[in-house]
């Protein structure tokens, strides 16, 4: 595997903390340090990291349109970028947030859907430690449930029960 590859296949974790005390620049502002972006494609049955989909310039989203209503992109193929955000416990690193977003790209039309308020919501709910994921098909959650169990088995056997017990069937 080269070093271009595994440097994308890795979660974020805690590298310093924003609200340390010192009261200085950026004081108030919400660190995304400790949070991952997880892209799930039903599609060809698979999940990977792309930390480019923090800043919305993932593979899947480039060279298309966006719209805001879903049957502006009827062809579209369905993908999840999931925010996943990583804490630090006693026992390590654990998931502590996962909420997944919907994107429907419709490649051949260069047309996309996203719901910019979804995603934003999600990335809040995710730092918050919040798990949303009922809402995703069955199929795109047990690429995700198997893929976060998979990529660091102690940080899946760390994380909550309510993690958990959103992947079961």
């Amino acid at each position: 595997m080269d070093n271009n590859k595994k440097q994308k296949q890795q979660f974020t974790i805690i590298k310093d903390d924003s609200t340390d005390g010192h009261g200085g620049y950026g004081m108030g502002s919400i660190s995304l340090e400790n949070m991952s972006s997880v892209i799930v494609d039903p599609n060809e049955n698979k999940a990977y990291v792309d930390m480019d989909a923090m800043h919305a310039r993932s593979e899947i989203e480039r060279r298309v349109r966006y719209f805001s209503d879903r049957n502006e992109v009827p062809d579209g193929l369905l993908y999840w970028i999931v925010w996943v955000t990583v804490e630090r416990g006693e026992e390590g690193p654990y998931y502590a947030g996962v909420a997944a977003s919907e994107l429907r790209v419709d490649r051949p039309n260069k047309r996309a859907y996203k719901s910019m308020a979804e995603h934003v919501t999600h990335m809040e709910k995710s730092l918050k430690g919040k798990i949303v994921v009922e809402h995703m098909d069955e199929k795109s959650k047990k690429l995700l449930g198997d893929f976060l169990r998979e990529f660091d088995e102690e940080m899946w056997k760390s994380s909550s029960d309510e993690l958990k017990n959103s992947f079961k069937k």
